[in-house]
């Protein structure tokens, strides 16, 4: 139509021209806002590493060796024994089958 030089009628529709339900006030803004508390995970104890590093070292064993026992990565043994990890029930097992040693308590 407006190739030929015809008029388009155009009018604006009533509810039309934005997304306003993606953009409304999220009800909790201000209890969000306000919130400076901060979260951390829970990682290993010291108790825990050292014991996984004293028993890794009894069995004269590298990180990348009891990593390669227990199919994980090196780095994970690593972040282990630097305190870094978060305790994973499944990974401590098996450290605890492989070293032959029961590790305290992660937490």
């Amino acid at each position: 139509a407006r190739r030929s030089g015809a008029a388009v009628e155009t009018e604006k529709k009533l509810s039309a021209g934005g997304n306003k339900s993606a953009h409304s006030q999220v009800p909790n803004a201000k209890k969000l806002d306000e919130n400076t508390e901060t979260f951390k995970h829970d990682t290993v104890s010291h108790d825990f590493k050292m014991a996984l590093q004293q028993a890794r070292l009894a069995k004269k064993m590298s990180q990348a060796a009891l990593a390669t026992q227990i199919n994980e990565k090196q780095s994970v043994i690593n972040d282990y024994e630097a305190g870094k990890a978060i305790p994973n029930g499944a990974i401590i097992n098996k450290l605890n089958r492989s070293l032959g040693v029961r590790l305290p308590k992660a937490k």
